[in-house]
């Protein structure tokens, strides 16, 4: 049992940035447009927070917190290249968002190299502390998983899940943006601009993308380098098809891709398991990844005009 708590306890760390980056996948692509380029988001995030975090740690308490949604911001502000690419230059949503994905590669490089004066950043050593909450770590089973010196992190996810839900489906705002990855000439014959909710799901998909490289840096990691991110961002794109483009469906194929990636730590623990290679395990979340999109791609229910640029002049 100690060993499953244990297990499940990282696998909620190690999953927290696969959700909250499908979260801005799905922003995205409920809007209309296709993002393929968050693992280029989540490098941008990251290589942001954990800069800003080595400088301005020890100056303040809330550092980490400043650092990550400052890796937001810029995640947000990037995402602007790959939404003006897609929604006013029409030009291919699977090419645009790849474009993104080598340019973090190679700018973040190149800026780790300008400002540290190597292909990394310089390691931090303040990052988020994990905390306990007194009554609710006592409860069986569930207390040490989500309560037990836990990071913030990880209920700052299921907040932004729950949030996620509700903007969405209780909202105007949500039904306009569904409305513009679905039916986006009848969303303009309302008077809403298409364009306009479009901008708005795929910076949101930055900015979330962003935040989450930054929150995987600042809790699994001591600095940024190029590997940091290690293909979560297509692992979020696996989880929101797994999860079928709903908030709750994203919490559920995070943790399974997350507990994925920790089976794969654990698994010389099993001594069933002793004969197989470790290269196996560590390439179990990829593998899985590939079975997921094969089992779930046909039957997913995307929105109907996912990656079409969408022309006024077609209505």
């Amino acid at each position: 049992m100690d060993l499953l708590i244990s297990m499940l306890s990282l696998t909620i760390v190690f999953s927290t940035p696969i959700v909250i980056t499908s979260l801005g996948g799905m922003f995205s692509e409920r809007s209309g447009v296709t993002n393929i380029g968050l693992e280029g988001l989540m490098m941008f995030g990251a290589f942001t927070a954990a800069s800003v975090l080595f400088f301005i740690e020890g100056e303040t308490a809330l550092a980490p917190w400043i650092a990550i949604f400052i890796g937001a911001l810029v995640g947000g502000l990037i995402s602007l290249i790959h939404a003006y690419l897609s929604i006013h230059a029409n030009a291919d949503q699977i090419i645009s968002g790849t474009a993104i994905n080598l340019l973090a590669t190679g700018a973040t490089i190149y800026l780790a190299q300008v400002i540290f004066g190597q292909q990394r950043t310089n390691s931090f050593s303040n990052s988020f502390s994990r905390f306990t909450f007194p009554v609710l770590s006592e409860i069986p089973f569930i207390g040490p998983i989500l309560f037990h010196r836990v990071y913030l992190t990880v209920h700052l996810a299921i907040v932004l899940v729950i949030l996620s839900w509700f903007v969405l489906y209780k909202t105007s705002f949500g039904l306009r943006l569904r409305a513009a990855g679905e039916h986006p000439s009848a969303l303009e014959s309302m008077g809403v601009s298409v364009y306009k909710m479009r901008y708005i799901g795929v910076v949101l998909s930055g900015i979330l993308a962003g935040l989450g490289g930054g929150i995987l840096v600042l809790t699994q990691d001591i600095q940024y380098t190029v590997m940091s991110i290690g293909g979560t961002g297509f692992i979020a794109l696996a989880a929101l098809i797994f999860g079928r483009w709903k908030p709750a469906g994203l919490l559920g194929a995070g943790v399974f891709f997350g507990f994925s990636r920790i089976f794969a730590l654990y698994s010389n623990r099993f001594a069933i398991l002793e004969p197989f290679p470790d290269a196996f395990f560590f390439a179990l979340p990829y593998v899985l990844t590939i079975i997921a999109l094969v089992l779930f791609s046909r039957q997913s229910v995307a929105p109907k005009a996912i990656g079409k640029p969408y022309d006024k002049g077609e209505r």
